[in-house]
C-alpha cells in the first residue's frame, strides 16, 4: 500500500510474510478471514488469544495450522476435569544419579501452546496459567523458569455446552488480548470446504502447508510494530472508549486499563499488517470489540434481555466523536 509515510518504517517484508501466512492457511481453511487476521495481529502484538465457537468450526485446526506455518515449537493441551497444575507446568523430580532435584518440564514450555477447551478444567488448573500468561515465566519449587520468545497461548472454548465446564475467572479472561468469536461458514464456503476435503482424500491438513515464518522474524516484526506512529488524539480516543465503558448503564463491569494498552498494541499491529506505519481511527474501531468483549460484564437486566456485549461496545464507540 503506497502512502506518503511509508518511508519511515519498511514494512514490505512484514506485509509479504502476513500474506504468505494467509495463503498457506487458506489452502485448508475456507473463510474465517477475520479469525486468521486477528490471530496474526495477536502474534505481532505479543498477546494471547481465546477463540470461542461451537464444535466443528475449525478453531483447533486453525491454531494447529498457524503453528504449522511458523518454524517454532508447538504443544497441545487438552483440558479435562481431572487435569492437575503439575500436568501442565511440570514438576521437580529427584535424580538419583546427581542426588538433586531437576525440573521435568510440562507442555506449557513451548513457543505456541494450544489449550483445547480451557473451561473443562477446574479453577486450580486454570490458575496455573496466571503467571506464565502474564509474565512469560513459571515458578516451580522456588525456581523461576523463563519462556523462550515468541510465546503465545491460544485457548478454545465452546459457548453452548455448560455441562462439566468451569467459567473462566475475570482475572484469567483479562490475560487474553483478544476473544475471537467464530461463526458458521456460509453455504458457498461450506461447499468449498467439502470440495477441498474431498480433493485431499485422507491426507493430513498439516501436510498441505509449508513453514513461511521463523521465530527470529516474529521478534524482528514485533520491534517494527512497536515503532508504528500513533497521534496523541488517537491515544485520547482509546482512553475515551475504555473509560466510557465504566460508566455505561448497560455494563455492570467496564474494561480495565489493560484493555487500553491492548487496543493500542493491537491497533499498531493491525496497521502494520495492512502496510501502514501509522494508526487510524478505523484500526482502533476494528480492534476495540475483540479486545473488550470478554473484559466487560453486562448488567443482569441486559443479560435477561438477550443483549450481547458486542452490541453495547459498538454502540458505545459510535457515540464517541471520531478524531480528525
Amino acid at each position: 500500500m503506497e502512502n506518503e509515510f511509508e518511508s519511515r518504517i519498511d514494512l514490505t517484508e512484514l506485509h509479504n510474510s502476513v500474506n504468505a501466512i494467509k495463503a498457506e492457511i487458506g489452502k485448508v481453511i475456507i473463510g474465517q478471514e477475520r479469525m486468521i487476521e486477528l490471530l496474526i495481529t495477536a502474534i505481532l502484538a505479543d498477546g494471547h488469544v481465546l477463540i470461542e465457537g461451537v464444535p466443528g468450526v475449525a478453531k483447533t485446526l486453525t491454531a494447529k495450522l498457524l503453528s504449522g506455518v511458523i518454524d517454532s515449537d508447538f504443544s497441545r493441551i487438552q483440558f479435562t476435569p481431572d487435569l492437575m497444575p503439575s500436568d501442565i507446568l511440570g514438576t521437580s523430580v529427584f535424580n538419583m544419579k546427581s542426588t538433586d532435584f531437576e525440573l521435568k518440564k510440562g507442555p506449557i514450555f513451548s513457543n505456541i501452546v494450544l489449550i483445547d477447551e480451557i473451561n473443562r478444567s477446574p479453577a486450580k488448573t486454570q490458575a496455573a496459567l496466571f503467571e506464565v500468561m502474564e509474565e512469560r515465566q513459571v515458578t516451580i519449587g522456588g525456581e523461576t523458569n523463563k519462556m523462550e520468545e515468541p510465546y503465545l497461548v491460544i485457548a478454545t472454548q465452546n459457548p453452548i455446552e455448560q455441562e462439566g465446564t468451569y467459567r473462566l475467572p475475570e482475572a484469567q479472561l483479562d490475560r487474553f488480548i483478544f476473544k475471537i468469536s467464530v461463526d458458521y461458514p456460509t453455504y458457498e464456503q461450506e461447499v468449498e470446504i467439502l470440495v477441498g476435503h474431498n480433493t485431499r482424500e485422507n491426507k493430513s491438513e498439516l501436510a498441505a502447508i509449508d513453514k513461511v515464518l521463523s521465530k527470529e522474524q516474529i521478534i524482528a516484526y514485533r520491534q517494527k510494530v512497536s515503532q508504528v506512529h500513533v497521534e496523541k488524539n488517537l491515544l485520547e480516543y482509546i482512553a475515551k472508549i475504555v473509560n466510557n465503558s465504566r460508566s455505561d448503564h448497560s455494563l455492570y463491569l467496564g474494561a480495565s486499563p489493560r484493555a487500553s494498552v491492548a487496543i493500542l498494541k493491537t491497533s499498531k499491529a493491525f496497521a502494520a499488517i495492512n502496510g501502514r506505519d501509522f494508526v487510524t481511527p478505523e484500526d482502533i474501531k476494528q480492534m476495540a470489540t475483540p479486545v473488550m468483549r470478554h473484559r466487560v460484564i453486562l448488567t443482569p437486566e441486559k443479560e435477561m434481555e438477550g443483549v450481547h456485549p458486542d452490541q453495547v461496545i459498538e454502540s458505545l464507540i459510535n457515540n464517541i466523536e471520531i478524531p480528525r
